[in-house]
């Protein structure tokens, strides 16, 4: 698969073509990026995602909008639908003014596009002028199809990335999850803490993460942790570790691997979360704090435990 930075970099023929933020890859975007896979390859074409950084909404409106995918991560996760390309164009005011007629007729030429699939609320161009219907009718101009697809829904109501958003910043790990079609998951490279961990023998990777990203709410975390082709079990706490630096104000996540002993700085890791624990604390003493931990980290076995039996059997 191919990730492309920029329509100017793109030089495609007969695309199958989608379009929009796409930001978690939820289950609703899997069904469009299923479907356009599917159409694209019977037909011979390649399955393209357009997608846009920074979010519209940052760009337009400077609305501090944490995203749940970072543009590498919202790649690999179309990459494993099938899809043949991704673009991450950045998204400006001059994007923001285009025309539905520029921009489709520029999409025209340098994708050749052929056949367009979109949600049913989608709309792109100045004012979002290019709806659905807008849309079908240049297509019928500059030579391409269009295909809407309904929404993707649950017993909760339309699946969106904004309802997840919500979930996560609450700590809903496991609802995001439903939401997702996946557990939520953040990646970076270990970098070096203070060593505080190591020194109570519960030693920590800290992993740095992008200032985009969306973390979960503060507090302990059960999760998965995978590490190259490896799959581990962690507790991680996600906060400012008030017990020892009640004054911080910059968020760690700290992942103490279960029975895992190696060093790990430079490596990037990927936790996956699958259930919230607590919150964070302060405790009065150190012995307390140990006392919590190891609670934390039986109960963290037994979750993931149930989680990996549940998904075997599934």
């Amino acid at each position: 698969m191919q990730h492309y930075r920029s329509l100017a970099d793109v030089s495609i023929q007969n695309a199958w073509l989608t379009i929009g933020v796409f930001d978690g890859i939820h289950r609703g975007h899997q069904a469009i990026l299923k479907t356009l896979a599917a159409g694209a390859h019977q037909n011979g074409a390649p399955a393209v995602l357009l997608t846009f950084d920074p979010h519209p909404a940052v760009a337009l409106a400077g609305r501090d909008i944490k995203l749940l995918t970072t543009p590498d991560e919202r790649a690999a996760l179309a990459s494993s639908l099938d899809v043949d390309a991704v673009i991450t164009h950045p998204f400006d005011r001059s994007v923001a003014d285009s025309s539905a007629h520029d921009f489709m007729a520029l999409l025209k030429r340098n994708l050749g596009l052929s056949h367009l699939l979109i949600g049913y609320d989608f709309a792109l161009g100045k004012n979002r002028e290019g709806n659905a219907q807008r849309l079908t009718e240049l297509g019928r101009e500059l030579g391409y199809t269009t295909e809407v697809m309904a929404a993707v829904s649950d017993e909760s109501g339309v699946i969106s990335s904004t309802e997840i958003r919500k979930l996560v910043s609450v700590g809903s790990v496991d609802a995001a999850a439903h939401l997702l079609g996946r557990p939520y998951a953040l990646s970076g490279p270990v970098i070096h803490g203070d060593g505080r961990g190591r020194r109570i023998n519960i030693p920590t990777a800290n992993i740095a993460y992008p200032e985009s990203k969306l973390l979960p709410a503060n507090g302990i975390y059960a999760c998965r942790v995978r590490l190259g082709a490896d799959l581990y079990t962690a507790a991680t706490n996600i906060g400012y570790n008030p017990t020892f630096t009640p004054d911080k104000r910059t968020v760690n996540v700290e992942a103490h691997i279960l029975d895992f002993d190696r060093d790990l700085y430079g490596q990037e890791v990927k936790l996956e979360f699958i259930a919230r624990l607590r919150d964070e604390m302060k405790f009065d003493s150190v012995d307390a704090l140990l006392k919590q931990i190891h609670a934390d980290i039986a109960q963290t076995r037994k979750i993931i435990s149930l989680e990996s039996r549940s998904s075997t059997s599934g």
